[in-house]
């Protein structure tokens, strides 16, 4: 028998050609998927680092200094000791609503990030109903938290749960109020396009200046959406212990925090996206070299600097509400809801009325 070693070389060239297309085509799946988680990851170590430093300069501290230079490896120490441990089960609880809690407010939280515009080129998804999404999505990281809270059996922690539902309930209207405005303005509900729409005038173009009530509600609004200070009533440590988190401990507690410091960076960005121009430049196009125009480039570098520009935006509002925790004191139960319910609803409604009777004067 004669073997043709031509036809086997051709077959071993044809096996190889499509293991590399299969290999490749694997590659182009994972990849998209995992370097946001990665980004994401990094912004959540940063955020935390900056926390730190920043907590400790309001109060005329070092903050942490040998975990790394400066202190940069810190974060990564404590979710490291997190992960390794005990995690303890309460023994008179939920057990099916103790652990899928956490899981879901994380979820429903990291789904966010896929409609959120990085640069003109870098978006998981440019869905037409994107604000929208976001506004869907993120009102089920509550019932994550009640879920927690009834779960653990624990009198303080179904009382965080409740106060998380209470609050979400109140700030979740007035900030569906500001998106819809906004989108008026823009003509879509897509965030690329909310972001094009703000490109033209540079600096001057931005809905910030369009919109200054609805942006100071929204500002307001995220700030209790992320239960930070001096909206952290369902876990206020000098009333409920820590709320929904009392009886968590390991992965499970530190997946709260990873809720809620993924839930202020998507805050961060909305922010950016809906008032500040996204990833534009804030100069107005005529004074910009075409070579350096923004919208106008493909290349690595325009998406870099794109990338550049939304981030120092968003951490500019991570900075405001940082030194907000650190400087205004926490407000009761009452006065939270009675903030979003009485004052807040009645001027998102409004800003929302003004808005769609200037576009229908407008038309």
């Amino acid at each position: 028998m004669i073997i043709d070693t031509t036809e086997v070389r051709a077959i071993n060239s044809f096996s190889r050609l499509e293991s590399f297309k299969e290999v490749y085509g694997l590659t182009r799946l994972l990849v998209p998927i995992f370097t946001p988680i990665f980004g994401i990851t990094i912004g959540i170590l940063i955020i935390v680092w900056l926390e730190r430093k920043i907590s400790a300069g309001v109060q005329q501290r070092i903050g942490p200094e040998y975990a790394g230079p400066f202190g940069i490896l810190q974060a990564l120490a404590d979710g490291t000791k997190l992960l390794f441990k005990e995690d303890l089960l309460p023994s008179r609880g939920d057990i099916l609503l103790f652990s899928i809690g956490p899981s879901i407010a994380v979820i429903s939280i990291l789904l966010n990030y896929l409609i959120i515009p990085f640069s003109y080129q870098l978006v998981l998804a440019d869905l037409s109903i994107g604000v929208f999404l976001w506004i869907s999505i993120s009102s089920i990281a509550p019932f994550g938290l009640l879920m927690s809270g009834y779960g653990s059996n624990n009198k303080y922690s179904f009382l965080g749960g409740l106060r998380a539902a209470a609050q979400s309930i109140s700030y979740e209207i007035p900030l569906t109020s500001c998106v819809l405005s906004i989108s008026l303005l823009s003509n879509s509900s897509s965030t690329v396009d909310i972001v094009e729409a703000q490109s033209k005038y540079g600096f001057w173009g931005w809905n910030l200046w369009r919109q200054p009530i609805g942006f100071t509600v929204f500002l307001i609004s995220s700030l209790a959406e992320c239960e930070r200070l001096p909206f952290d009533l369902p876990e206020a440590e000098e009333e409920l212990v820590a709320g929904y988190q009392t009886e968590y401990s390991g992965i499970k507690f530190g997946l709260f925090y990873v809720a809620s410091y993924l839930n202020l960076l998507v805050s961060s960005l909305f922010v950016t996206v809906l008032y500040l121009g996204g990833w534009n430049l804030s100069i107005p196009f005529l004074l910009i070299p075409d070579f350096f125009g923004i919208n106008e480039l493909e290349e690595v570098f325009g998406t870099t600097i794109g990338i550049f520009i939304t981030l120092a935006k968003a951490y500019l509002f991570l900075f405001i509400s940082i030194t907000t925790r650190w400087t205004l004191p926490r407000m009761r139960m009452d006065q939270l809801l009675n903030l979003g319910w009485k004052f807040l609803l009645p001027i998102s409604l409004g800003n929302l009325l003004l808005t769609t009777s200037s576009r229908l004067l407008s038309l």
